[in-house]
């Protein structure tokens, strides 16, 4: 092992092949190419197989990465792969899309020692994608049946992810959804160039194959109150994530060209899906031949930008109030951004719209300076007086983060707890509501968070919700 290891002095680190900005701008498909299997084991090989793994322990799942790479090295790729998804639900979704920079690869010791950290999450997507081709993923396979049933309200990463693992402990599974696909943000929020959407259908159809029943179109609250659900199964679990957008407080917010992200995102995925969208042809959410400002730092912001560039924009710039060391999104969608030709105000936010109300032809803006810090210790933007400027701009896209939506009023629940913030009240260790038998996970608990979280969340509540269905005295105790 010593010598296939700890070769982070002789061997750079190496992402796999990505493909030119002028021709990845010009389509949806994801990026990246995939590693070789010598590339991979070259790559796994410069793991320093750290006594004390930062890797691990800053993993929202706590993946078992030194071990699987030191296997992805020796060429144990279908040993790699089940210790990956023996933490992970959707390793090779993980692998696309978590913040890598912010988490596992962040904290990597060999990135802190200056030698470039291990690329974690290519490795990750290489072994899954691998395992998939070789027939390596085995069929969900129930666990003894318990008789008892679990409802679960919504298709997204915590839903799914609770309702495979549910699905193992033997449990009788409903998914239920608003939408027509399931997948929540997966399929709809995220675009193909990050997350192609084969990848997320290969995983629904894995938990269909293996019993989840997934009722679409489907909205509870709409089409059965939480109560009538609960009636239906012996538990329940709100896994509905937060939607409900942050709207832009200036004048002209209310102009036509004004719209929300996750609009803009649902559209430009139907599309992308073979959906006809009404509003996308008649050009309301798409900006083709159009200038568009972005307002907003975050990853739903880069995921509007680069969409945008992809539908042929005139001109595309993202609008943010803080500068770019204090900018929440990845540093590498700023940069694959950055590439494909997106511009960027940085220590700038919207003072007002303008144009009339039946459409925006601008956004005038404040230059912002960073004052002293905030309760939560990040600086706050303080306006430059004097420094406004405009940009032109007929569609103007909202992506200032989500809150919750009423979910006691939308589920016909008043006994539904809620924090002062709008997210469910759950308790910490069952995972359970205020009301008896109601769990709840993912973004609806914690806020709207990242995908590997909610994948966390899931796991564990569906670990909770089987301790309440086999040993509810226990539970109750806990």
């Amino acid at each position: 092992m010593a010598e296939r290891m700890l070769k982070f002095t002789t061997t750079p680190r190496a992402t796999p092949a990505k493909r030119a900005a002028e021709a990845r701008a010009r389509d949806f498909h994801e990026i990246y190419a995939d590693f070789i299997d010598a590339k991979a084991a070259e790559q796994a090989a410069r793991c320093s197989q750290c006594g004390i793994p930062f890797c691990q322990t800053h993993c929202p799942l706590h993946n078992n990465i030194p071990d699987w790479l030191r296997m992805t090295a020796e060429g144990r790729l279908q040993e790699a792969y089940e210790l990956s998804q023996a933490t992970n639900s959707m390793p090779e979704i993980c692998g696309r899309i978590c913040p890598q920079d912010r988490l596992c690869e962040g904290s990597c010791t060999i990135e802190q020692s200056g030698h470039g950290t291990v690329t974690i999450g290519a490795v990750e997507r290489y072994l899954t994608d691998r395992a998939w081709d070789m027939g390596w993923v085995a069929p969900l396979r129930p666990g003894p049946p318990q008789g008892k049933s679990v409802g679960v309200v919504g298709a997204g990463p915590a839903g799914l992810a609770a309702a495979e693992r549910l699905r193992e402990a033997g449990f009788d599974v409903v998914v239920y959804d608003r939408h027509d696909r399931p997948g929540g943000l997966l399929i709809y929020g995220i675009p193909s160039f990050k997350l192609e959407k084969d990848v997320v259908e290969r995983r629904t159809r894995r938990l269909a194959y293996g019993g989840v029943e997934f009722r679409l179109n489907f909205e509870v609250g709409r089409d059965a109150s939480l109560a009538d659900l609960r009636a239906r199964h012996d538990a329940v679990l709100l896994a509905t994530g937060v939607y409900a957008a942050r709207d832009l407080a200036a004048p002209g917010a209310g102009s036509a060209g004004v719209v929300a992200a996750l609009d803009y995102l649902i559209a430009s995925n139907r599309v992308g899906l073979g959906d006809r969208v009404p509003a996308f042809e008649a050009g309301t959410l798409n900006a083709a031949g159009r200038d568009v400002v972005v307002v907003g730092g975050g990853d739903t912001a880069m995921d509007c930008v680069r969409t945008a560039v992809r539908q042929g924009a005139r001109s595309v710039t993202c609008l943010y109030r803080r500068d770019r060391a204090n900018m929440p999104g990845s540093v590498r969608e700023v940069a694959h951004a950055e590439e494909e030709g997106v511009v960027f105000e940085w220590l700038a936010a919207p003072r007002a719209v303008t144009g009339q109300a039946d459409a925006a032809t601008g956004v005038r803006a404040a230059r912002m300076r960073l004052g002293p810090p905030d309760r939560s210790g990040r600086q706050s933007p303080e306006e430059v007086e004097g420094a406004d400027f405009d940009l032109p701009a007929d569609l103007v896209v909202k992506a200032l983060g989500f809150d919750p939506e009423d979910l006691p009023a939308a589920l016909s629940a008043p006994d539904l707890t809620v924090t002062r913030w709008g997210t469910v009240k759950a308790d910490f260790r069952t995972q359970m509501t205020s009301i008896p038998g109601v769990f709840a996970a993912g973004d609806i608990v914690r806020g709207a968070s990242l995908v590997v979280w909610a994948i966390r969340d899931g796991r564990d509540a569906a670990d909770a919700i089987g301790a309440y269905l086999t040993q509810p005295a226990l539970a109750a105790a806990e």
